[in-house]
């Protein structure tokens, strides 16, 4: 039977939760510090001493991970937890997976090319995967066992807190993105009043991330940022390049808006408006209200 291991620093693990459940067998999370994880079948967790980084935990974590062939080890794409896994992998000599859609008894489908295709392995040994966390998962908490304590000489000698802003867009169900079609970035203004309306986040194509920086880069969707499926996606002033599309092509339902009709982004909408976005958008969010 294949069995799925999680790794935790955050509670934030319900999409680990649920690819365990399709995979079968039990669902344990190895939790590194006090996080709460709900919905699995046991829990391991690692305390740790106030100044100690969670990823001083990884031998612990390493020793927790009873992982035997064709089990699948999972860990949120979160700093700490990519080293864990990391740390993981190295000590016990196990693949990566990297890409991961789907996984069952000794096989899995990885997706490759941005999204845009999807191989298909297979594999006798334990694995180690990255992806998306989600959200905290419903259920409730399982009886606990302490795991052991071994740790990494580290300490954490200072902290620099700053304020930012940050959106977990895989687990948005709404997303409003603007692309180029905005002129400026006080225009984006149009693209918040819709997303408010729709009780929506906002998200944008990579040009307005990385290029103008007229928003932060955890809201960049694409083949190198966020990779969303949302209920509904908004696509503003987005040509649809495959440097975009791959990142939102889960998407349940598309709405485009893009003055320009042989604009590729529309070949993948539900529903589209060819239309300048300055007129359509207050018209469209007052038709919402």
């Amino acid at each position: 039977m294949t069995n799925t291991w999680i790794i935790a620093v955050d509670p934030a693990v319900s999409t680990l939760v649920e690819l365990g459940r399709t995979i079968g067998g039990t669902v344990t999370a190895v939790v590194v510090g006090n996080a709460v994880v709900k919905g699995v079948d046991a829990l391991v967790r690692i305390p740790l001493a106030d100044g100690t980084p969670a990823e001083a935990a990884s031998p612990a974590v390493a020793a927790a991970v009873a992982a035997e062939p064709g089990d699948v080890v999972l860990a949120g794409n979160k700093p700490a937890e990519r080293v864990l896994a990391g740390a993981v992998a190295a000590l016990k000599k196990l693949p990566v997976l990297y890409g991961l859609k789907k996984a069952g008894a000794g096989t899995a489908e990885l997706a490759r090319f941005g999204g845009i295709a999807v191989e298909t392995c297979a594999f006798e040994s334990a694995v180690v995967a990255v992806l998306d966390g989600g959200v905290e998962p419903e259920g409730e908490a399982p009886n606990e066992l302490t795991g052991p304590a071994q740790f990494q000489a580290a300490t954490v000698t200072s902290v620099d807190e700053r304020e930012v802003a940050q959106v977990n867009l895989t687990a948005a169900k709404r997303i409003v993105a603007a692309g180029r079609g905005f002129k400026a970035k006080e225009d984006l203004q149009l693209a918040e009043d819709l997303a408010a309306t729709l009780e929506a986040e906002v998200a944008c194509s990579r040009p307005l991330a990385e290029g103008s920086e007229w928003l932060p880069r955890d809201r960049y969707v694409g083949i190198s940022g966020q990779q969303v499926s949302p209920e509904l996606y908004v696509a503003l002033g987005i040509s649809g390049q495959i440097q975009h599309t791959a990142g939102m092509q889960d998407s349940k339902t598309v709405v485009v808006i893009n003055n320009d009709e042989k604009a590729p982004i529309f070949a993948g909408a539900d529903y589209a408006v060819v239309g300048d976005l300055y007129e359509v958008l207050p018209a469209l969010t007052q038709a919402l209200k």
